[in-house]
């Protein structure tokens, strides 16, 4: 039953704007090697003029591995190890085919992960 009301629309979105978004997650064990990448990404986004909204940093990922010191009897003595993954994540809103070549063609150090999702 309509009582005559009209239905409110949505904040951020209207009726038929279909807005692509590029998601950039990036990832690394070092945060200088990382927060450098992600510098590199934003600047090459820029220099054709694209929206970009972030770094977002995300939560480490802490993982941590305990090992016995000796082989045989000490079983109290153990060592304790822990991996650092720090994350990034960049969104490039309504990317054009030459933003999306040149992030494809970029020359990132080694030891940084990128996942590329279009949205």
């Amino acid at each position: 039953m309509t009582d005559g009301k009209t239905a409110k629309p949505r904040k951020g979105k209207k009726a038929g704007d279909a807005a692509h978004r590029l998601r950039i997650k990036v990832r690394a064990y070092e945060h200088g090697v990382l927060d450098t990448s992600v510098k590199q990404i934003i600047d090459t986004a820029a220099r054709y003029n694209a929206t970009v909204v972030g770094p977002v940093p995300l939560p480490i990922d802490i993982k941590k591995y305990t090992v016995n010191r000796a082989s045989f009897i000490d079983k109290d003595s153990r060592e304790q190890f822990e991996m650092r993954i720090h994350k990034r994540m960049i969104d490039i809103l309504n990317p054009a085919p030459k933003v999306i070549e040149a992030l494809t063609n970029i020359d990132l150090p080694s030891g940084v992960s990128i996942d590329v999702k279009m949205m």
